[in-house]
């Protein structure tokens, strides 16, 4: 082996594989391989002030450090392939610290699609790994660690359990909040609208009275209302005047990670994480009419530029399959609007224009198919004339009401052709100017203002992306992440703030003000901008946030009022004859003594006890106590009687035992279940260890005879081999999925019946 050249997915380093020769070994780190440590803050200051992050690498990851050391050591060139970005560049550098190679030695290759021009032009042109964005990364991961290691405790210890904040986070939670405050001070008006129908069936709606333009909250209530009907009814109307515009609709721009969040949320019904987990796959490469690779650029842009070679491609396309009239004379170039862009990167597009929708059919899955047409068709259009409408306004006069009429009529699809026009033509009668019309029917309608709509996904990710809170990767992580710490919860795809996230916002906005500032956070976005320029230092941007920023943290744990739930009932308790408080948990309200921890006396708000453990004549494994039988969240379980100085617990039903023994100490293996799901374990468990998230199978693996386990993914059901080296996997078959035999099942039993 000559090269090795190392990326981040398996996926990407199958589709680069397959481009290049024997001369090349293309090997994935899968992600992240060093970063700080999970169980302690991993930041250190020195004497001088210098932050020094404390790197390290987790136990998951060590069989593939091993092997990419082992790698490093026979290959004559290491190519560091990570994506482009500053996450990219970071991962990138720790590739090269772990394998215990100097960073800027290492030649760094790039690309924004994963074709076999791209990979060849990248190795043809490498360069050398930018420091500058590895510490605008580093600077971003430190100040978030102090964000959520410093501050995520006191919020537990002043509100509850669990909580947690970010400096992402904590500024987009605030938007949510801020959007409920509204909704809640909000206080309808009432309104009334008038709609005419004259002759020949024309709607219309009132514009004017007695010479006073009418808006929408101009007639305020039923009497103005029922004086502009009374009056319009005895008048007669006569045609004003009909006017006809020509108004060009023109081409959306191509796809950046933000706005392709927001199309495929409200035209596929996808999520953020879901489109990128969809685009992920799309860019590191699928099954094609021309092999395996990939079919769109790189999927986290803030950028709209495209590169020359794309654009004369979907010009060409565009002039061969629809004609002059759809090509505009002039190359469309657009510019992003987002602050801090990169711009050396491009949108979002289709590395080929010759594998349209209607062959990407035969190739995709479902949802691969409908986000690559999604971007494929915006990619055409954006370079596409734009589409002329004719709009039409009619005028009726009275002696005092003037009424309205509008019409509208499609002249040329123009980029329409491929993103599709669902409006229908609304044409106007050809009447003379002058010519009398009667007022057949008259309608008045009672309205209320509505408040400001909830976030939906979509919604919010615009609104971070107009005020430069986060960046393209943040996005969707930044959402996922409040639901997961219970903030907000998604309704009908609006988005609800928790009782909870405005506990923590009114807190932090009384002592943290700048952590959800939103002009601060896209402010300290400017400034890891800057590092990246090479115009600041990182160590500057984190020593200017973290001594103010640590003095109201050491100050918050004095003098922060806690905003536990601790109201003094009057009552007192049966166990010890303290005080009983009304306090609140992670499962609702409930009774407890003042005298916790000494005293662990509940009841819930009727007084009710937690139920008494049923007891059994079952004695402990362990300490020879007799078991009871306790109540959980996943359902009933045996627990020792002697908690909590003995803690041994065992499942009320016996685990499924399988026929197939442990490949490591031929004990009898069991079905189980943990906090993530049903799992496969050892019964031999502690002394072995073996575990598998899928269910093990008889079948040996038929690449290295290794143990085949059956999995349920999102994307369906497979086998695969319980060896993360060995690459095995394929779709359970149909049949097997409605409990029928296989083809492969049928044979073998015709030639047993033989």
């Amino acid at each position: 082996m000559k090269n090795l050249i190392i990326v981040e997915s398996p996926a990407k380093a199958r589709t680069i594989s397959a481009f290049l020769g024997k001369n090349y070994k293309v090997i994935a780190s899968k992600g992240h391989i060093r970063d700080l440590p999970k169980s302690s803050f991993g930041i250190t200051v020195d004497e001088d002030g210098v932050f020094v992050p404390k790197y390290s690498i987790s136990r998951d990851v060590n069989p593939i450090v091993k092997e990419l050391k082992k790698l490093a050591k026979e290959a004559e060139t290491i190519y560091i392939a990570t994506d482009e970005d500053r996450e990219g560049e970071a991962i990138g550098y720790h590739i090269a610290m772990a394998i215990k190679k100097e960073p800027e030695s290492l030649p760094r290759i790039v690309f924004h699609e994963i074709t076999k021009t791209a990979i060849q032009h990248a190795l043809d042109n490498p360069r050398k790994l930018d420091m500058d964005s590895i510490n605008a990364q580093q600077a971003r991961r430190l100040l978030d660690r102090i964000v959520g290691y410093k501050l995520s405790p006191l919020l537990a210890s002043k509100i509850q359990k669990g909580l947690s904040a970010g400096r992402v986070q904590s500024s987009t939670l605030k938007i949510v909040v801020d959007r409920e405050r509204e909704i809640k001070a909000f206080k309808p008006e009432e309104y009334w609208t008038i709609d005419g129908l004259f002759e020949k069936n024309i709607d219309s709606s009132i514009y004017s009275f007695e010479g006073n333009k009418l808006d929408k909250m101009s007639i305020k209530n039923e009497a103005m209302a029922t004086e502009i009907v009374q009056s319009a009814v005895k008048e007669n109307f006569i045609v004003e005047s009909l006017e006809k515009r020509e108004r060009k609709s023109k081409t959306p721009p191509p796809f950046m990670t933000s706005t392709l969040q927001q199309a495929a949320s409200t035209q596929l019904g996808f999520s953020p994480k879901k489109t990128m987990m969809v685009a992920q796959k799309l860019y590191e490469g699928v099954k094609t009419d021309k092999g395996n690779m990939g079919v769109i650029t790189y999927m986290r842009t803030d950028s709209l530029n495209l590169a020359k070679e794309a654009v004369q491609s979907a010009r060409e396309y565009i002039q061969s399959n629809f004609g002059d009239d759809y090509l505009p004379a002039k190359i469309k170039n657009y510019n992003t609007k987002s602050k801090g862009a990169q711009e050396a990167h491009e949108a979002i597009r289709p590395t080929r224009v010759d594998f349209p929708p209607v062959v990407a059919k035969d190739y995709l899955g479902a949802d691969e198919f409908k986000l690559y047409r999604l971007i494929y068709n915006r990619f055409l259009a954006c370079q596409m004339t734009e589409a002329r409408l004719e709009s039409q306004t009619l005028l009726f006069k009275g002696e005092k009401s003037i009424f309205k009429a509008s019409g509208r009529k499609l002249l040329f699809d123009g980029f329409y052709r491929v993103t599709g026009y669902n409006e229908k033509d609304k044409l106007l009668p050809e009447l003379k100017k002058g010519q009398k019309v009667i007022l057949d029917d008259i309608k008045p309608e009672q309205h209320f203002t509505e408040p400001p709509a909830r976030y939906n996904e979509a919604s919010l990710i615009k609104k971070l992306e107009s005020l430069g809170i986060g960046r393209p990767s943040t996005y969707a992580p930044t959402v996922t992440i409040l639901q997961t710490r219970k903030y907000i919860e998604i309704e009908k795809k609006r988005i609800h703030p928790t009782e909870v996230a405005f506990t923590v916002i009114e807190m932090l906005e009384e002592h943290f003000a700048e952590i959800v500032d939103s002009a601060f956070t896209s402010n300290m976005e400017a400034r890891l901008d800057e590092v990246d320029e090479g115009k600041l230092d990182w160590q500057k941007v984190l020593s200017d946030f973290y001594d103010p920023f640590m003095k109201k943290i050491v100050d918050g744990k004095e003098n922060i009022v806690s905003k536990k739930m601790a109201i003094p009932t009057g009552e007192m308790c049966p166990k010890c004859g303290h005080e009983l408080l009304r306090r609140k948990g992670r499962f609702g309200e409930f009774i407890a003594c003042g005298n916790f921890p000494k005293c662990k006396y509940t009841t819930d708000l009727e007084g009710n006890a937690p139920p008494e453990p049923e007891k059994t004549d079952r004695p402990c494994e362990k300490c020879g106590e007799m078991m009871v039988i306790k109540d959980s969240r996943r359902g009933k379980f045996y627990a020792c009687s002697a908690y909590p100085k003995c803690k041994n617990a065992q499942p009320l039903v016996p685990p499924r035992e399988l026929a197939i023994p442990c490949p490591k100490c031929g004990s009898k293996l069991h079905e189980k279940e943990g906090k993530r799901g049903k799992f496969y374990g050892c019964s031999n468990y502690p002394k072995c260890r073996f575990i598998s998230n899928g269910e093990p199978q008889e079948r040996k693996c038929p690449e290295c005879e290794s143990m085949i386990v059956h999995k349920v993914l999102k994307t369906g059901e497979v086998y695969e081999c319980i060896e993360k080296k060995c690459k095995f996997k394929e779709p359970v078959p149909t049949d097997k999925l409605k409990g029928l035999p296989t083809e492969a099942e049928k044979e073998t039993t015709k030639e047993e019946a033989k």
